[in-house]
């Protein structure tokens, strides 16, 4: 169940809930879940509960354990649990991190062009990529800033990001290994939380079609890689030896470097592979 399935599925437990008269609401055009930002809180999480709570006039942990009850009946939800004031802690049956950062390494490249087209005067200034990224960042930013390599380029975050991927990989080709991710590794260490999430929503973000939501996606994803490969050891130190945990690993920085080309390609940047 990927997160765009399970987000179908929550979905379809409110419309079903309303229809029963078990909640008196109006369905929601969409429901988003999100992977949760510490381990142990399932799979997922939704806060669908505590929108539909002051509509419904019914405190939102009774709407979540309406949900509960009937989401936990779905296929491939292994367990629903309800935390706080009302989150749906969604845990999957399987082992869904591994599988997510698999169904983005296998997912085919979604490089079609977006329509950004700077005008011939800010591509003579800035060069070609920063006047595209320019056109989609917030109003107020100082262009000139994109010329710059320094952390408050977010183009530059964005590729130094990318490069960062590649390097882990080809240093590790060096050591005589390479990425690889299966069940039997679901934690990918601290932080990665927000780096897997950033992945899991990707999809929602490109079929959407917007330049500017996809370079601020794109941002996150960016920026959530750079916290977790600071503070996570992605590769074998000293005379250690690689190891699955190692591969998992390495396998999270592969696909989030193809998500970060894909993004820029798609709206028409390069995306070096070394910085």
């Amino acid at each position: 169940m990927t997160p765009a399935d399970l987000s179908r599925a929550v979905l379809r437990t409110v419309r079903r809930a309303v229809e029963a008269d078990e909640l008196c609401a109006v369905v929601p055009a969409t429901v988003g879940v999100r992977v949760p930002p510490h381990p142990g809180c399932g799979d997922y999480a939704t806060n669908v509960a505590l929108r539909l709570a002051k509509e419904s006039g019914r405190p939102a942990r009774d709407v979540a354990e309406v949900l509960r009850r009937r989401l936990v009946r779905e296929p491939g939800i292994a367990r629903v649990e309800i935390a706080g004031p009302g989150f749906l802690n969604i845990t999957l049956q399987g082992h869904s991190r591994a599988r997510l950062v698999r169904d983005v390494l296998g997912r085919p490249a979604d490089r079609e062009p977006l329509p950004v087209h700077p005008p011939a005067a800010l591509v003579r200034r800035l060069g070609s990529d920063a006047a595209r990224w320019s056109l989609l960042s917030p109003p107020g930013l100082d262009r000139d800033l994109l010329l710059v390599q320094r952390d408050g380029n977010p183009l530059f975050r964005v590729r130094y990001a990318h490069s960062r991927c590649l390097s882990l990989i080809r240093n590790a080709r060096d050591l005589g290994f390479g990425p690889d991710v299966d069940d039997s590794v679901d934690d990918f260490g601290d932080g990665s939380a927000p780096l897997l999430a950033a992945l899991a929503d990707h999809p929602r973000i490109v079929a959407v079609r917007d330049p500017e939501r996809l370079a601020r996606a794109l941002e996150r994803l960016a920026d959530a890689f750079l916290r977790w490969q600071t503070s996570c050891t992605t590769l074998p130190r000293g005379d250690e030896k690689p190891s699955v945990v190692h591969r998992a690993r390495l396998a999270l920085a592969e696909a989030t470097g193809k998500v970060l080309a894909d993004g820029l390609h798609q709206l028409g940047i390069t995306a070096p592979a070394r910085l």
